[in-house]
Order: C-alpha cells, then structure tokens, then sequence
C-alpha cells in the first residue's frame, strides 16, 4: 500500500523557518511530479510548490523567493525548505505524488507563523 508521511511542521514566529519532509513508501515504481499544497484557515487549498521527475520546479507567486522545494528520489522524498515566514503562510500542509497508477496525498502538517 503507497503511503505518504510528512512531519516538520510546527509553530514559528514570523521570519523564522522550518523545514517539511514527505517520505513515500510502499509499491513505488516510479514516482513523476511531487509538490506541496496548503489549506489556510477558511480556506480552499492551493498548490504551494511542484517539482518534476528531472528536477524542473514550479511555485506558487506568493512563496516565490522564500519556499524552496526540492527531492531526494533515492530516498522518494520531497521537502519544502520555508524561510522569511509571515502569518499568511499559516496552514494545514498537505504533500502530493503524483504515480504511474495515480495521485496520493498526505495527511498534512499544521504550520502556524505567529506574527
């Protein structure tokens, strides 16, 4: 059974950072994009960053110049480094692969940047 695992999340002040993990497991044959989405208070959930298989990379504008995505495909595993967090970014986090046999998401992390 394919399954996603995040951690990292956490509570930060503004400014600060922290760093998610996803790690996939299970059947894996291969795995093509892997992203990161997030759902703030209230609100619908949108992608945060995407990368493909050969490394190309893909952010939302509001987290252009502070979020770096990036993975580890030995490993199956995509992190979001997050720096200069502000209180918009506060959120359940949610991590995506996309498989040959379809898209699995994570549980979520919560991230909360308190301001």
């Amino acid at each position: 059974q394919t399954q996603l695992v995040e951690s990292g999340g956490g509570l930060v002040q503004a400014g600060g950072s922290l760093r998610l993990s996803c790690a996939a497991s299970g059947n894996i044959f291969r795995i093509n994009a892997m992203g990161w989405h997030r759902q703030p208070p209230g609100k619908q959930r949108e992608l945060v960053a995407l990368i493909t298989s050969d490394g190309t990379t893909n952010y939302a504008d509001s987290v252009k110049g502070r979020f770096t995505i990036s993975r580890d495909n030995a490993k199956n595993t995509v992190y979001l480094h997050m720096n200069s967090l502000k209180p918009e970014d506060t959120g359940v986090y949610y991590c995506r692969a996309d498989f040959i046999s379809g898209q699995y998401w994570g549980q979520g992390t919560q991230v909360i940047v308190s301001s």
